[in-house]
Parts: C-alpha cells; structure tokens; sequence
C-alpha cells in the first residue's frame, strides 16, 4: 500500500507530508491521510472539520491565524488547485523555537502537504490566480478563541514572495506579537 513520508521541518512538531505515488499506465495512485500513520508519528490525527479556501488573485493572502486554548487546533493544509507560500510561526511559549518561521511551497503539482501542530499561527499567499487551499482541522472553529498576527510584524519578518495584491481589513489589522498572553479577537479591537 502506499506510504506517507513525514519530514520534519525546523520546528519543532510540523512535518511536510509526501504523498507516495504507485503509478501505472492510468496515472497513480497515493494516500494522503492515514490515521495510524499520523498517530504513529505522534501527531494529532483527530479531524473534525474540513474546510477550502478559494482565491483567484495571485498575491493574495490570508493569515496569521490561530485558535487559542480551549480550542487550539492542529491543521493539515494542502493546496488542491494552483499554488502556495505556506507559512507557520511557533507561538508556544515554552518552545526553543518561539517566533521562528518556515515556509512551505504546496501546490497541485507537487501535492505535498503541511501539518500544522498546535499552538503555531499560520498563513499563505498565492502563487498563481485561482488557488484553493484544503484544510483539516482537530478542533472545531471557536470565534471566541481566533487570533491572528500581522502579517508584516517586524518582529516575525517573514519573507513573502509577492507583493500583497488582496487581504482582508481583518487579517490587516491584526496586532504585532506580544510576550503578554495572546488574546483572542473577541477582546481585540479590529
């Protein structure tokens, strides 16, 4: 049967997953979720809420967000249609990595995807016009507990391939990272 491989990134917990292809003369044939594999990897496999975002301008972006505890989530992301800068940013306080960034490139071409462990805010721009991105997520959206960083916060300094060509007021207001506890919207005036 075919395999997933998991590759770890430089933070810690967050894994770029490689689909295994089986190929024959109608194409192939890969896996790109397994709960035992995830659960073998020591990763939360417990989905709950699949979700897509469509976008049909390149350059645009969306994040950073998250979800705070009592909802914190971890999220596989996978771009489905065009292309990707996937980015996450470890916010967990007692990480030897706090506020360190990787970025992925997903696309349809390649079809790997990033997992996105708790506790990590994360964000994309698109590469090419019209891009969907596919998520599953282990916890359900909780309003109440969504935050988001800026996007450009110089404390981050997170490189971004494109000039922005589209992002919500929202997702443009968000605040800069703070080592005070992080707040959900509900208490952020945006």
């Amino acid at each position: 049967m075919p395999e997933m491989h998991f590759v770890p990134t430089l933070l810690s917990g967050a894994y770029i997953i490689e689909p295994e292809k089986h190929a024959d003369e109608r194409g192939f044939f890969a896996r790109t979720w397994c709960q035992k594999a995830f659960l073998d990897q020591g990763l939360d496999s417990h989905i709950v809420q699949c979700n897509i975002s469509f976008n049909p301008q390149k350059g645009t972006l969306r994040g950073m967000h998250l979800q705070l505890p009592p909802h914190t989530e971890a999220k596989l992301v996978r771009c489905t249609c065009g292309a990707i800068y996937d980015v996450i940013v470890d916010l967990r306080p007692q990480s030897e990595t706090l506020l360190q960034w990787i970025a992925v490139e997903l696309s349809a071409e390649n079809r790997r995807a990033l997992y996105v462990p708790e506790g990590f805010a994360h964000g994309f721009q698109t590469l090419v016009d019209d891009t969907e991105v596919f998520y599953q997520m282990s916890e359900f959206y909780a309003p109440e507990c969504a935050f988001g960083l800026r996007w450009n916060d110089p404390q981050l300094n997170i490189e971004w391939p494109e000039p922005i060509s589209l992002i919500s007021e929202r997702d443009n207001a968000y605040p800069d990272y703070s080592p005070e506890p992080l707040t959900p919207l509900a208490l952020i005036k945006v």
